[in-house]
């Protein structure tokens, strides 16, 4: 559908809110995306989960809970556009959805067809209650219905990784989860990103992995697990989907939130997520390439603070003289030849911008390439051979 040409960004109401929503809560929390900056910074999209359906009228189209959206999600759609935001909504493709409201499954076509009307821009889709038939095959009858609207709807698909959708959600959806729903504890967190280290490369332009939402602001995390949290999900190129009280937001959560650099690193337009390329006991080394340069997170998962190395050549492919930034102190710690050592705290990251150097290419090594062809952007992939002296 051309869209998710990056990881999208804004809101969502469950992991605060669950089904205490209502229409006032979605316009105020609107009013607070623009007014505090999340929209300046990226955040674009409203997105209402759960909890809004009504019943379905005679002629079998979704209405909308009268008691909690009396003005209907037209009307709510429209005042997040008259702002300039996005607006989201949640189903399932099953019978109900995962909190016993009405779902999709048999009414793909009538319920795309009155999101488009509403003016949708993001479909959330969930498995609850499903009827056992193959997870791709509903994705998909929904996927036909979007594009039949005519209407651009950002298509999240949510069946929790049960079918290994990293490997179809490309040719489905513009992101796919990996996991069960995230909780907003350091085990959970844990958890689901070592499920992330082995299929990296699926995601990219168009489609990207969903290891689920963003819990900074919520729980009881450090302030420290709340930067790690946010830096390796931007660094993965998952969504940046908000979940606090975006009305009242914690000061050390939109603290962390509006780190544009940490934000740049998601929505750098190579598209590529880093991958694992060291793990200890105690601690991982995530890296990747940016339009620009090389991002690097030093991770540290133990219980007290750790001394890691960053080395150029076996982490990165890099040799040469390299300036080294850190994001999250907006420093730049000068420039180096061989490594970068830091300090980093239990539970934390360090997260490193790499310039310069020259990047040494491995045998079978994925070369990424973005070119203009008939005035289009096209974005391609070589491989690398390596034979003696000879380079293919």
């Amino acid at each position: 559908n051309g869209l998710g040409r990056t990881p999208p960004m804004g809101w969502n109401t469950w992991n605060h809110f669950q089904c205490h929503v209502n229409e006032q809560l979605l316009k105020d929390s609107a009013d607070a995306m623009i007014e505090l900056g999340f929209f300046k910074a990226g955040y674009k999209y409203l997105n209402l989960d759960d909890c809004w359906e009504g019943i379905r009228d005679e002629n079998g189209y979704i209405t909308t809970d009268p008691n909690t959206f009396p003005g209907g999600i037209k009307a709510l759609a429209d005042y997040a556009h008259s702002k300039g935001l996005l607006f989201g909504i949640y189903s399932d493709a099953g019978r109900l959805t995962c909190a016993r409201r009405l779902g999709s499954l048999g009414y793909e076509d009538k319920d795309a067809q009155r999101y488009a009307e509403w003016g949708i821009d993001f479909l959330k889709y969930d498995n609850c209650h499903n009827d056992g038939s193959p997870e791709r095959q509903r994705y998909e009858k929904m996927r036909d219905a979007l594009n039949a609207t005519g209407r651009p709807i950002f298509y999240s698909i949510c069946e929790w990784g049960k079918s290994k959708p990293f490997l179809w959600g490309r040719e489905v959806g513009n992101s796919w989860r990996t996991t069960n729903d995230i909780r907003a504890t350091w085990a959970s967190i844990i958890s689901i990103l070592q499920k992330q280290q082995m299929i990296t490369a699926y995601a990219g332009p168009g489609g990207w992995n969903d290891p689920d939402m963003l819990q900074i602001g919520n729980g009881h995390l450090t302030l420290d697990e709340q930067k790690s949290h946010f830096s390796i999900w931007a660094a993965l190129k998952s969504p940046l989907l908000l979940g606090f009280d975006i009305r009242n937001p914690p000061p050390d959560a939109k603290e962390i939130a509006l780190n544009e650099e940490i934000i740049a690193v998601n929505q750098d337009p190579l598209g590529k997520s880093v991958s694992i390329v060291s793990r200890t006991v105690f601690y991982d080394i995530w890296t990747g390439p940016l339009v620009d340069g090389y991002i690097a997170v030093l991770f540290n998962r133990g219980e007290i603070p750790r001394v890691i190395t960053l080395y150029f050549a076996s982490h990165c492919g890099l040799e040469g003289e390299i300036a080294v930034r850190d994001l999250w102190e907006h420093a730049d710690k000068g420039n180096f030849t061989t490594s970068f050592v830091s300090r980093v705290p239990r539970h934390g990251v360090t997260v490193l911008k790499l310039t310069g150097g020259i990047r040494v290419l491995k045998h079978n090594e994925p070369v990424f390439l973005r070119y203009v062809w008939n005035d289009d952007i096209v974005d391609d992939q070589i491989d690398i051979s390596i034979n003696g002296d000879k380079v293919y």
